[in-house]
C-alpha cells in the first residue's frame, strides 16, 4: 500500500528528536513538506531539504505560540506528535511540579496541536497522529506521572477522533514501548537481549506515516501497538 504524500503539508512537532527525525525523513522521502516547530537548537546532521520547513521558538505548551505557529501554515494535511518527555520517579517521590511538567510536555502540547490542526484543516478530511505510550494501556509503576500524561493523549486520541468522525479527518496514536535512542541507551545500559526487544524509531516512523497518510482511509481512534 502506498504512502504518497506528494505536496501535502504536514506538521512534525519534537521533528529534532530521535522518533521525529525518522518521521520527518520517512515523509521527506514520500514527498510531504515538513514543517517542524522547536525551541532549541536544530542537530547539525538534520536531513536538508527544501521540503523541510523549520520554526524556531516555538514553546508547544503554550496556548498563543501554538494557535499563532499553526495560523501561518499553508494548507494542512497532517499533523504528527512526536514532542514529549519523560521522567521516572516512585507516587511518593514525585512532586506537582514534576507531575505539571509531564502533562505540559505530553498532554498539553498534544492538545494544543491537535486542536490547531482541526481548525486549520477545516473539514477537508487530514490526519492527527499522536504518540502515546505503552505505560498509557499497561501500567506499572515508577513513572507515574509519565503514565497519567500519556493515559491524556489516549483519550485525547479516541475522544477527538469520535468528534470529528464524518468529516474525513482521521485521528490515531501510536502505543510504542521502549524507543531505541542513544538517550535510552545511554540511561538505561540495556544488554542485547533487552535491546534487541526495544522500538527502532524507523519502525514506528512506518506506522506513523501509514496512518497519516491518504491511503488510511477509515481507520480512526486506533492505538497502534509499535
Amino acid at each position: 500500500m502506498t504512502t504518497d504524500f506528494s505536496g501535502k503539508h504536514v506538521v512534525v512537532t519534537g521533528g529534532t528528536g530521535a522518533l521525529g527525525r525518522a518521521v520527518v525523513d520517512a515523509l521527506l522521502a514520500a514527498g510531504a513538506v515538513c514543517h517542524v516547530p522547536h525551541r532549541g537548537a536544530v542537530p547539525a546532521d538534520l536531513r536538508a531539504s527544501e521540503r523541510l520547513r523549520l520554526t524556531g521558538g516555538v514553546e508547544l505548551a503554550d496556548e498563543a505560540h501554538v494557535m499563532r505557529y499553526y495560523g501561518e501554515l499553508p494548507e494542512l494535511w497532517a499533523s504528527i506528535h512526536a514532542a514529549g518527555g519523560f521522567a521516572a520517579a516512585l507516587a511518593t517521590e514525585t512532586p506537582l511540579a514534576a507531575l505539571r511538567a509531564q502533562l505540559d510536555q505530553n498532554l498539553v502540547s498534544a492538545f494544543l496541536c491537535s486542536r490547531e490542526a482541526v481548525r486549520r484543516i477545516g473539514g477537508k478530511g487530514g490526519r492527527v497522529v499522536n504518540v502515546a505510550s505503552r505505560a498509557a494501556v499497561e501500567p506499572a509503576g515508577g513513572s507515574l506521572a509519565y503514565t497519567i500524561a500519556k493515559s491524556g493523549v489516549v483519550a485525547l486520541t479516541r475522544a477527538l477522533a469520535d468528534e470529528v468522525k464524518g468529516t474525513g479527518l482521521l485521528v490515531n496514536a501510536v502505543v510504542p514501548s521502549i524507543i531505541d535512542t542513544p538517550t535510552n541507551r545511554k540511561a538505561m545500559s540495556p544488554s542485547p537481549e533487552v535491546l534487541a526487544r526495544w522500538s527502532q524509531p524507523a519502525d514506528i516512523a512506518a506506522a506513523i506515516l501509514w496512518l497519516a497518510s491518504p491511503a488510511n482511509r477509515v481507520t480512526t481512534g486506533a492505538l497502534v501497538p509499535v
